[in-house]
């Protein structure tokens, strides 16, 4: 019997990924913006991170390759403006991809809906830059992991899987209305835990693209001898309230074999971060961090063995400790890179209390989308000790005594 995953699932996480951006957009309407639709190919090479994607398969033939497809809407703030004087030419939109890897049995060709953001890195002339940009989205219609129809797929557990691609690239600006690309970038794609196996794909490879820049104007490609005026950045503390919570699978070692959970545990938590603003784009400090993860410290006994009637075979059963196992509070150094509507944040810090699985040291990358001025949607992932995946993190978050200036572009 196939697994299904919720459709709610998918809704929450779509939702949480266009509606603050659309709402956004609309504030901003009234002001000069630039319209983009570009297309782009995609090839890539697969590394070969697990057995499935080696060649133990269905197939016995390693999976090397992938292209993917992409459209994409984006919009950008005018040169020489103020905004983009601070922000590098920042453009962000969403878009959508179609990706195969030439084994829809085993693997699917999966479609991926996202939200991105790029700006200059440097400029060699006024219609030649060096850019980065990342992507984060969900992406469906895996062919995951099935014990019955698809039990070599060691790398993907479920049908939707978190997407995240970061890469830079040349943007030669042909013309009025159109700007070529090239480039390279990195793709990841996995579950964030929610199901087990969570392995992952990863490739690498190029980008190729043209962009239609619909109201660009011919001043728009020319250097502008007068620079806008940017206001003095206010520097000031804020402090940042998430409030967040995920489910996630558990895997435990019985010997050197790993046994999946026969189901999902809840993880909810706070992170509490007095952060100092630098600069229009760089904000540090330090975080509080609490959590209770459901599935912190369970453990199999080897004589503790259920009976499924349903499938006529011994199943091991899942021992759950109690509550003071499953808490843990930890200090965090964070730095976040601001840029407009979205913010990304990483933290490295350590649990001052927690027991068994939760000590150690943890790794936490965050999206932030911006809502209100002081309210904002959080994404994150933790991570621990820099390799083992921990949970998802979706939340909200409020910011207090925010004097972040407002930038008139």
């Amino acid at each position: 019997m196939r697994v299904k995953i919720p459709g709610w699932e998918i809704v929450v996480i779509c939702s949480a990924l266009l509606f603050p951006f659309t709402s956004l957009c609309a504030q901003e309407a009234d002001q000069p913006f630039i319209h983009r639709l570009g297309i782009e190919a995609r090839p890539q090479y697969v590394f070969p991170t697990n057995p499935f994607l080696q060649g133990e398969n269905e197939r016995w033939k390693p999976i090397q390759s992938s292209f993917a497809a992409h459209l994409k809407y984006s919009f950008k703030y005018r040169p020489n403006t103020c905004a983009d004087r601070i922000y590098g030419g920042a453009y962000q939109g969403f878009g959508l991809a179609f990706t195969t890897f030439g084994d829809k049995k085993q693997l699917g060709d999966p479609m991926t809906f996202y939200v991105f953001q790029g700006a200059r890195i440097a400029r060699f002339h006024p219609r030649l830059s060096l850019n980065y940009e990342w992507n984060f989205g969900i992406s469906a219609r895996w062919q995951p992991y099935d014990n019955d129809y698809n039990s070599y797929n060691g790398a993907v557990g479920s049908r939707v899987n978190a997407y995240l691609n970061a890469g830079i690239y040349l943007n030669w600006s042909l013309s009025r209305y159109f700007d070529f690309i090239i480039g390279g970038d990195f793709t990841h794609f996995s579950n964030g835990n929610t199901k087990f196996p969570n392995a992952g794909v990863n490739t690498t490879g190029a980008k190729i693209g043209l962009v239609y820049n619909f109201n660009r104007e011919e001043a728009d490609l020319t250097k502008s001898l007068v620079h806008p005026y940017v206001p003095r950045f206010p520097r000031h503390i804020s402090y940042d309230l998430v409030l967040f919570g995920s489910w996630r699978r558990k895997g435990v070692y019985v010997g050197e074999k790993q046994i999946a959970s026969p189901g999902s545990y809840p993880v909810a938590g706070f992170n509490f971060a007095p952060m100092y603003n630098l600069n229009y784009k760089l904000r540090f400090g330090i975080s509080l961090d609490g959590v209770y993860d459901g599935s912190a410290n369970v453990y199999t006994e080897d004589a503790l063995v259920e009976y499924d009637a349903g499938s006529g075979s011994s199943r091991r059963k899942f021992l759950v400790p109690g509550i003071q196992h499953q808490l843990a509070l930890g200090l965090s150094g964070r730095a976040e890179y601001v840029m407009p509507f979205f913010t990304i944040g990483v933290g490295l810090g350590t649990n001052v209390l927690g027991r068994g699985d939760l000590r150690g040291l943890y790794q936490v990358f965050a999206l932030k989308i911006n809502v209100t001025r002081n309210s904002f949607l959080h994404i994150g992932y933790n991570l621990q000790n820099f390799q083992t995946p921990n949970y998802l993190m979706l939340g909200l978050g409020f910011r207090f005594n925010n004097k972040y200036p407002k930038v008139r572009h």
